[in-house]
């Protein structure tokens, strides 16, 4: 039974890691919005709930690079800054997606922002993977 259950984990090692990183990153990022909108952020208003936003995705966004690089993708690159500079900018477009749904169902139609935001995070945790797979951590990337 141990020897069936690592088989299955080492030919799915960098899905198993991506999604416990991914639900690290997505509670880190949860916790933050949460706090930010429950403390000194009104998410009725429109800027206030974008800056709230905004915020949990600059740490959620810290944590989730280094843990992709070191525990889901395993990259060498010694190009760090510049890895780092792609993984950002990946980020950024599902950062852009995720204001749209926040926009879209909180500000628009009205929906709970907390409902909201865990949809939100569907989507985003999705296309990072996909993002993340196809133009940050590319094998034989690492070589340079």
């Amino acid at each position: 039974m141990k020897k069936n259950i690592k088989t299955l984990y080492l030919n799915h090692k960098e899905i198993v890691n991506y999604l416990i990183v991914g639900v690290l990153t997505t509670l880190i990022s949860l916790a933050v919005y949460y706090f930010c909108v429950s403390t000194f952020l009104n998410p009725r208003n429109a800027f206030q709930l974008q800056a709230a936003n905004v915020i949990s995705w600059i740490i959620s966004v810290l944590f989730a690079y280094f843990t992709n690089r070191k525990y889901v993708f395993e990259s060498k690159n010694p190009h760090i800054l510049k890895e780092a500079s792609a993984f950002f900018l990946a980020r950024v477009s599902t950062l852009l997606m995720d204001m749209g749904i926040m926009f879209l169902c909180v500000t628009l139609m009205g929906m709970n922002d907390k409902i909201a935001k865990l949809i939100s995070q569907v989507v985003v945790i999705v296309s990072n993977y996909v993002f993340s797979k196809l133009f940050v951590f590319k094998k034989g990337q690492t070589k340079h």
